[in-house]
């Protein structure tokens, strides 16, 4: 197998690597060392869902009827 040569980086893409990577970074800091996803979709509350409505509450189905 032939050695694949390295791209040679402008100074901008330089920039702009290490600049995401001291932001991913500041992120994870920011929150605990866990990724958080910005870019998810908005879901309307009012919209029907029907997973979301069906789903049981677990918690709640231990405490009834404890005596």
């Amino acid at each position: 197998m032939a050695n694949k040569k390295k791209k040679k980086l402008s100074e901008q893409e330089i920039f702009l690597k290490a600049f995401k990577k001291a932001n991913r970074e500041l992120e994870m800091e920011r929150n605990d060392g866990k990724w958080v996803a910005t870019t998810r979709i908005w879901k309307n509350k009012k919209a029907y869902n029907r997973k979301r409505d069906r789903k049981i509450d677990s918690d709640g189905l231990f405490y009834f009827n404890i005596r």
